[in-house]
């Protein structure tokens, strides 16, 4: 599992370190994650970092994902409340608090 996240963060800056830090400020539990149809394999494993270094819960969106204007809908109605999404892709945006 290391070497497989070593393969990707020598692929792509994910900015995990970024990530967790937004969540601990923002003290959110359920994040969203959202990623490109060629990060999705890695999801799990990102998934699970994030998880280990910010103490909350990922739920990984599985639909498509053509950009950063490609918000999941009504996620605003999924148990329990989302409290932030991140979406993973090619260009860097801010963070969003839902």
């Amino acid at each position: 599992m290391l070497k497989e996240l070593q393969t990707i963060r020598e692929r792509y800056d994910l900015e995990i370190e970024k990530i967790v830090k937004n969540i601990k400020k923002n003290k959110a539990k359920i994040i969203l994650l959202q990623f490109p149809d060629a990060i999705k394999p890695y999801a799990t494993l990102i998934s699970e970092e994030i998880e280990n270094k910010s103490n909350c819960q990922c739920l990984i969106y599985m639909g498509s994902c053509f950009g950063a204007c490609d918000v999941p809908i009504q996620v605003e109605k999924i148990e329990p409340k989302i409290d932030m999404i991140i979406q993973f892709g090619h260009n860097k945006f801010g963070f969003e608090k839902l």
